[in-house]
């Protein structure tokens, strides 16, 4: 797609939010130039589940969000090597980096000495708690940030809280929020040629996700519990066991509850004063659970699913990863998308999103590490032989 045709990005961000952010911006069509250190790159080259491709500089959290983009070797700590970086700035539009804040200030790439070399500059930093405050400068990692964002302490029930969420909500949450403000930045950019300064925080990315549960406390001054599967807004909305899983039933209105009860069979429980109301269900969800479930376990899921169709009570099975990707709406989708790297071929995530109708993925597969460096450095206006001296004195 190419809502962000002629929008060129360096990326100087490593293993997760930050690379995710770059990846939503290139399967808009940005051309994203993946800015690494020499002989190593990005962390998430070596970390993922197949040893062998980790081995390789691929890893599998690396394949998973930098295809489409172009890899750079730059050596940012050497005098030449930053001659070189100071180039590709000038002809960049957005810079997204997540080191710790003030490390590109302190190798002489500040806010206002990028903005004096593309004064159009957008420039965004993501990292766990912003470039300012007492925790500036703290270490984090999306554990770090589930933790201390309150993330943990509402996942899982009242016995096995605090948990951490199954995959990393914050660092993903954090790229989301820098690619919109990214794109953000550029609509502003496209009317007045202002650049831009952006500090992402993941830390309050995870609590402004947590908008709902966040408001309970500093609106109502009701402090948030964990509630494992129920949904706290209403009951019966919450996971349920059948006779061979686990279901989902997300009756939260009146006429939901109603039409839930006629499938199973179980009108009389609409004449039992805790439940005939939406806050009385709240107050008795548990008593609630237990006698739907002893209609429920019945049947299987999928034959409750099949008899819910059509009455407007959301109900679905609860699926592993695989069972997920197996769904024929993801397929129709178009949601996974093959490319090859060397002679591997994977599937790799595309965008959530369709664009005009189409589904969005990858153009070009992940990147070898400094596989376009010399291209890169020729565009820049680099010949050969200065190319060839750049790395043999380790700029590159």
């Amino acid at each position: 797609m190419n809502l962000l045709d002629g929008v060129r990005v360096l990326d100087l961000t490593n293993v997760l939010a930050g690379p995710f952010a770059g990846y939503q911006l290139a399967l808009m069509g940005a051309d994203v130039v993946k800015v690494e250190v020499p002989g190593s790159g990005d962390l998430a080259r070596n970390l993922g589940a197949d040893p062998e491709l980790s081995a390789r500089n691929l890893g599998v959290s690396f394949l998973a969000q930098n295809a489409a983009k172009r890899s750079v070797t730059v050596n940012l700590k050497h005098p030449r090597g930053q001659e070189v970086f100071r180039r590709l700035v000038a002809s960049a539009d957005v810079l997204l980096e997540n080191f710790r804040p003030g490390v590109l200030e302190r190798l002489g790439f500040g806010w206002d000495e990028l903005r004096a070399l593309q004064p159009g500059l957008v420039y965004c930093a993501v990292s766990g708690f912003g470039q300012t405050g007492p925790m500036r400068d703290l270490p984090a990692y999306d554990q770090i940030v589930q933790g201390l964002s309150g993330v943990m302490s509402t996942t899982g029930t009242p016995g096995t809280a605090p948990l951490r969420t199954g995959f990393p909500v914050c660092d993903t949450l954090g790229g989301f929020a820098a690619a919109f403000a990214v794109a953000a930045a550029l609509v502003r950019r496209g009317r007045t040629g202002e650049g831009c300064y952006l500090d992402v925080s993941m830390l309050e990315t995870a609590l402004v996700a947590m908008g709902w549960v966040v408001s309970d406390y500093v609106i109502a001054g009701q402090e948030p519990v964990p509630m494992g599967n129920e949904n706290k807004t209403a009951a019966p909305s919450g996971t349920f066991r059948t006779a061979d899983g686990r279901l989902n039933i997300a009756a939260n209105k009146q006429e939901q509850f109603e039409a839930l009860l006629r499938v199973l069979g179980r009108e009389e429980l609409l004449a039992d004063p805790r439940f005939a109301v939406r806050e009385q269900r709240k107050l008795h969800r548990e008593e609630l659970r237990t006698a739907l479930e002893e209609t429920l376990v019945e049947r299987g899921a999928e034959e409750w699913v099949a008899r819910l169709a059509g009455t407007g009570v959301p109900a679905a099975a609860v699926l592993t990863v695989p069972q997920a990707l197996g769904l024929d709406q993801v397929r129709d989708r178009g949601l996974l998308h093959e490319v090859r790297v060397e002679e591997t071929a994977v599937r790799v995530l595309g965008s959530s999103v369709h664009v005009d109708g189409a589904a969005v993925g990858p153009t070009a597969p992940p990147p070898l590490l400094g596989e376009h460096t010399r291209a890169e450095l020729g565009r820049l206006g680099f010949d050969d032989d200065e190319i060839d001296e750049l790395y043999a004195e380790g700029a590159l």
